[in-house]
């Protein structure tokens, strides 16, 4: 399965709307399955974007997300405008990389830098 950094970053915008960090959230996302959002779920755990449950049995995985990390919320910040995002992948798709996940958060920053201090994203 690949990584969807689209569906990173809806899990981290669906999770932040959750009323509670006690229990976990029951995440759905519009033409994505229930088995890639658990897969994403595990890969943000992994990353330390979210704290997740791994309530996986038999041949079935299934992590459920809890709450977000500071460093999920770093990441939310910087990733939560609309057009800064598509202006971070644009310009990583010119250059040829692909979305690599520390490449995009420095990226995601420096837009966020240059919007604050008066550069031109």
């Amino acid at each position: 399965m690949r990584r969807d950094m689209d569906l990173v970053r809806s899990i981290l915008l669906e999770l932040e709307k959750s009323e509670s960090y006690a229990g976990f959230a029951d995440i759905a996302i519009e033409g994505y399955s229930p088995d890639d959002i658990s897969y994403h779920v595990l890969l943000l755990h992994e990353a330390g974007l979210i704290e997740a449950l791994d309530l996986s049995g038999g041949d079935r995985p299934l992590w459920i997300p809890v709450r977000l990390t500071w460093d999920g919320h770093e990441f939310l910040e910087a990733s939560r405008d609309n057009a800064r995002w598509k202006t971070a992948k644009r310009i990583l798709a010119e250059k040829g990389g692909g979305l690599i996940f520390e490449v995009l958060k420095q990226l995601l920053i420096t837009l966020t830098k240059d919007a604050v201090f008066g550069g031109s994203p």
